[in-house]
């Protein structure tokens, strides 16, 4: 087996089979000698000379950057032995191409099957075209299915959307090519791909293919057989982009895909009509594919997927957040009360009218700091962490300060000045019924 880039001197991969072959590649079937893992190994018939040559390769290029989609074949693994300039592709493994699916089927697929395999090779287009890229040869074989899943392969033929025109003429299997890429020097858009989108939905409508032209002339005169021989003005766009070619084409009506397809919906050979539309500027896109009436159960269907994914990705999101403020919060066992407290106004307009300043730190009498303490959280606390009771059910009233210090008011207790005649009475209020703030005198059984 070819040696990985990574790990030159490993044989990663064990060939157990062939699948397939084409005029530049062979495709085997491997298997991961480590995990067992099953894979699809496109080897290519051409060599070459550098790893700077591979990664440069436009098939390369194309399925790393579009493999993340769910509707593009992905890329497991770039191979190359440099010694004998071999390369290999490791992707993931497909059960078969739509081809393989509908050869020698004589009864027609479920509508639903079929509507649901369009549905994802229009997306797989439109994520390719908004990313820049142009396949250049959609059709059957290069199409893979995997149960209910398909994935858009083979991206040898692929182009930028912003390279310079004119293409490469023979581009695309025949069968599959728009008239632009028949009638022009190379002068066609992403557009073709659209074009072939139409004749493989036919094709997997009808089982059989669309426009089976013998050659190049023989496939123009297919299309129009069909479709009809487009307008003079649409003729004349592209009688401009080619050099020496005879439009002198016979004038048809058509016979109309609808006399094709009579087991088929309105809806269906509506989109195939869209699809095959002989001027490319008219023709629909992707995007617009996917926006088709055609579509609509599935369009509304991934819709409310989208919506639920959201949903779920908001609930974690806040359960995350309640998780993070769990562990970095305060504690959930502690209760924190404001109130407005009578004693704390009582103390302020008695400093007012002595005219002395009371510190805000709480110290002894010999200047030591003592610990503050909020009494009505200890109160509180201490009668109902058992309880079950939740404090917190109760109003909060913000006051513009915290309850004065039991070390001040234990000294202020026992110092009062000799010349006040009014003797000091410590108030006792209750605050929201049962919950009793606990008095200043009961301060002496503290010990301070």
């Amino acid at each position: 087996m070819l040696e990985s880039i990574q790990n030159p001197a490993m044989h990663k991969y064990r060939v157990l089979g062939k699948k397939g072959e084409g005029t530049f590649s062979e495709v085997l079937k491997c298997q991961h000698v480590q995990d067992g893992t099953y894979y699809a190994c496109k080897k290519m018939k051409q060599t070459y000379d550098s790893l700077e040559q591979v990664n440069n390769l436009r098939e390369v290029q194309a399925m790393r950057r579009l493999s993340s989609h769910e509707n593009i074949l992905q890329l497991q693994e770039v191979i190359f032995d440099k010694k004998s300039g071999t390369l290999a592709l490791i992707c993931e493994l497909m059960d078969m191409n739509i081809y393989e699916l509908i050869r020698g089927k004589r009864h027609y697929l479920p509508e639903h099957k079929i509507k649901n395999y369009m549905y994802q090779l229009c997306k797989s287009l439109d994520h390719m075209h908004r990313t820049g890229i142009f396949h250049r040869d959609v059709k059957p074989e290069n199409i893979l299915i995997r149960g209910d899943q398909l994935k858009l392969a083979d991206f040898g033929s692929c182009r930028s959307v912003y390279s310079k025109q004119p293409y490469t003429e023979y581009i695309s299997t025949r069968w599959y090519r728009a008239p632009e890429c028949l009638l022009t020097d190379g002068y066609y858009s992403y557009k073709m791909d659209l074009w072939s989108v139409g004749c493989v939905f036919f094709e997997v409508l009808s089982l059989h293919p669309l426009f089976p032209g013998a050659n190049e002339v023989d496939q123009i005169a297919k299309i129009h057989d069909i479709i009809g021989t487009p307008d003079s003005s649409i003729l004349n766009k592209l009688r401009n982009k080619t050099r020496g070619l005879n439009f002198n084409f016979p004038q048809k009506k058509g016979t109309g895909i609808e006399k094709l397809l009579q087991h088929a919906s309105a809806e269906s050979i509506e989109l195939i009509y869209q699809c095959c539309t002989y001027d490319p500027e008219e023709r629909i896109s992707a995007k617009q594919a996917l926006r088709h009436s055609y579509f609509k159960d599935f369009k509304e269907a991934e819709k409310k997927k989208q919506q639920l994914e959201k949903l779920e990705q908001e609930k974690d999101e806040k359960n995350e957040r309640k998780s993070v403020h769990a562990t970095t919060g305060p504690a959930t066992t502690t209760t924190h009360i404001s109130v407005v407290d009578p004693i704390q106004q009582s103390l302020q307009r008695r400093r007012r009218r002595r005219g002395r300043n009371y510190p805000d730190t709480s110290t002894n009498f010999h200047g030591n700091l003592l610990p503050k303490m909020n009494p009505v959280q200890s109160t509180v606390n201490h009668r109902y962490q058992h309880s079950g009771f939740n404090p917190s059910a109760l109003p909060k009233i913000h006051a513009p300060s915290m309850l004065p210090s039991i070390a001040n008011s234990h000294y202020n207790y026992h110092h009062q000045h000799p010349k006040k005649t009014t003797q000091y009475k410590p108030p006792t209020k209750n605050v929201y019924g049962h919950y009793q703030l606990p008095s200043i005198t009961k301060s002496k059984g503290a010990g301070f």
